[in-house]
């Protein structure tokens, strides 16, 4: 039995709290790009770009792995766990799929030119009131509002 999903409010006001926590026992707040970065390091240490994350940022990557199981537990608890690609009827598994990976990676790409990722600057840096943090927020809700009429063919 599927269960509703959880109150908005209460999940943004529960990650704000995460977030707190993360200010006040680590002295720093969420992302994610970092996590990858480090691991990257290890695989390829005299990469300039890569080299300043060999230094003690293991906690991210406990931090990734703490979303990935919370998301896998919170699934699973609401009956939602389940071996699907979701997708609408005029798009394939592999279409799907390859999209999804293709976006992971401009993303990634675009976290390492940014020197950090959207969750961190979206996060962190509009909890500091970073101005702009702001203007990024503003900027990706309204092109996700512009763009999203354009892409609900796909799951029509």
């Amino acid at each position: 039995m599927n269960r509703p999903y959880s109150n908005p409010y209460a999940a943004g006001s529960a990650l704000g709290l995460v977030l707190l926590t993360g200010y006040i026992a680590a002295g720093r707040g969420l992302g994610a790009s970092g996590a990858f970065a480090w691991v990257v390091a290890r695989f390829a240490p005299a990469n300039g770009y890569f080299a300043r994350y060999a230094g003690n940022e293991l906690w991210l990557v406990f931090e990734i792995i703490g979303v990935i199981a919370g998301g896998f537990l919170s699934a699973a608890i609401a009956g939602r766990l389940r071996r699907e690609v979701e997708r609408g009827p005029r798009v394939s598994v592999r279409a799907r799929l390859a999209c999804a990976f293709g976006g992971g990676l401009a993303m990634g790409a675009g976290a390492a030119l940014a020197r950090g990722c959207t969750s961190g600057l979206a996060l962190s840096g509009g909890a500091l009131l970073s101005v702009g943090s702001w203007i990024f927020i503003i900027t990706a809700f309204a092109a996700g509002f512009a763009l999203a009429p354009a892409m609900r063919w796909a799951w029509k």
